[in-house]
């Protein structure tokens, strides 16, 4: 970042500590959505269909 700037640009970046998790959480998020539950395919669908079971579900 301060190889683009202004040499008088003063550069500060600030990042959650818990970013580690910010994929889990959002994750948890969307599964919780009623919406988002329209969506879920169950193991037999997924054993039955293969990975198109997705593509059915989410378009």
């Amino acid at each position: 970042m301060t190889s683009l700037a202004p040499p008088t640009t003063k550069i500060r970046i600030v990042a959650a500590p818990e970013r580690n998790y910010s994929v889990w959480i959002g994750g948890s998020i969307l599964a919780s959505l009623s919406t988002f539950q329209e969506m879920w395919s169950s193991r037999a669908e997924y054993d039955g269909l293969g990975p198109s079971v997705v593509h059915r579900k989410c378009s």
